[in-house]
């Protein structure tokens, strides 16, 4: 897989030594830090001449260390159940019949970034929200989404360094300084999209964010012609602010209480690229005045643990699309799909202990 040669290395006054620039070298460094753990998907994809799978883990592990039987990122979460009602509207743009009208099954998960399974829940942890949307014609359409506006590194070469540059040290436990400030000044696209990420709104949980595809797909129409797209899922609850107080499970308690006063939904809307926009660079953000598709509707009503729930062995490979819908020539996306694979294999070989949302604090028969 051929990867773009980085750009060239730019030294910027926010690098020279000194005690503010330190300071703001581990806030940055924690920040990759989140967002290193909240990526940890992109293992076992690496051309064999760079790295192997077995080196990238081991970068990965370096971050949140090894915890047996769970995911390998975004440990802690949930199972939903639901389904996608699609309007028909962006059917003029692709074959895919999921986006036809009527509705499809849907098993997803909600989780928060990071290989720790029993993390405790803050508010600008980086969220995903990942779906498998089942229509009647036997196809799927598999999302993983994260509530971030860019993804922060461009290639796989790239996003390995980045790990290794904001591991934590073993003596403060944070990313250090001197490792982070000359990464982010060979790597200003990190250092942008870094910035972004430590901009955006955060919201009071799970059900008010909006959660983004962050790479580029194609929808390919009845006539063979391509657009670039990417999609966002957009919460129709009312967006609020974050809790004054945090507990170790209020993002997910939060989710629960919401489903027990009725379902959960999402516009699932479309924006559609043009020539300029890049599809092989998710550290770039599309212009916000592109034309968007409000594609349909996603409704969640039923949570249940990952504990035996529906959402336990399925693996959210973003590659996994119906005809209709094709992968863009995003290098992240190959990295995707062969590592959820290759966590899935390791995780499938080992006992899990019990997950931090229980099926105790849901509900019997998966009801909160």
């Amino acid at each position: 897989m051929a990867e773009p040669p980085d750009r060239p290395a730019t030294r910027v006054p926010f690098f020279t030594p000194g005690p503010r620039v330190l300071m703001r070298l581990a806030l940055i460094g924690a920040v990759l830090a989140i967002l290193c753990s909240a990526f940890a998907w992109t293992a076992g994809w690496l051309p064999p001449r760079r790295l192997t799978q077995t080196g990238m883990i081991d970068a990965l592990r370096a971050v949140d260390g090894r915890h047996r039987g769970f995911r390998s990122n975004h440990a802690k979460g949930v199972c939903v159940t639901g389904w996608f009602e699609g309007n028909g509207q962006a059917s003029r743009l692709s074959t895919a019949s999921v986006l036809r009208a009527g509705r499809s099954p849907v098993v997803g998960r909600f989780a928060l970034a990071g290989g720790m399974p029993f993390q405790a829940d803050a508010p600008a942890k980086v969220r995903s929200m990942a779906l498998r949307i089942m229509p009647p014609d036997g196809q799927e359409w598999r999302m993983g989404l994260n509530d971030i506006p860019v993804f922060v590194a461009r290639t796989a070469q790239e996003f390995h360094d980045l790990l290794l540059a904001t591991r934590p040290d073993p003596t403060t436990g944070k990313p250090d300084p001197a490792r982070v400030g000359p990464f982010m000044a060979t790597h200003p696209n990190t250092a942008r999209a870094a910035a972004q990420v430590a901009k955006r709104s955060i919201t009071s949980g799970f059900a008010d964010d909006t959660y983004r595809s962050l790479d580029a797909f194609r929808f390919i129409d009845a006539d063979g012609v391509v657009v670039p797209v990417r999609w966002a899922m957009v919460p129709l609850a009312p967006v609020q602010a974050p809790a004054a107080r945090i507990e170790a499970n209020t993002l997910f308690d939060g989710l629960i209480a919401a489903l027990r006063q009725g379902p959960l939904q999402w516009r699932l809307m479309i924006s559609i690229g043009t020539v300029s926009d890049p599809t092989s660079d998710p550290t770039v953000a599309w212009p916000a005045d592109r034309d968007q598709v409000d594609a349909g509707t996603l409704t969640l009503n039923r949570a249940e643990s990952e504990d035996n729930g529906p959402c336990t062995g399925i693996t959210y490979d973003p590659t996994i699309l119906p005809v209709g819908i094709a992968a863009s020539d995003d290098p992240i996306l190959p990295a995707r799909s062969s590592a959820y694979m290759r966590s899935f294999v390791i995780r499938s070989g080992e006992t899990k202990p019990p997950s931090a949302v229980s099926p105790a604090s849901i509900g019997p028969g998966g009801q909160p």
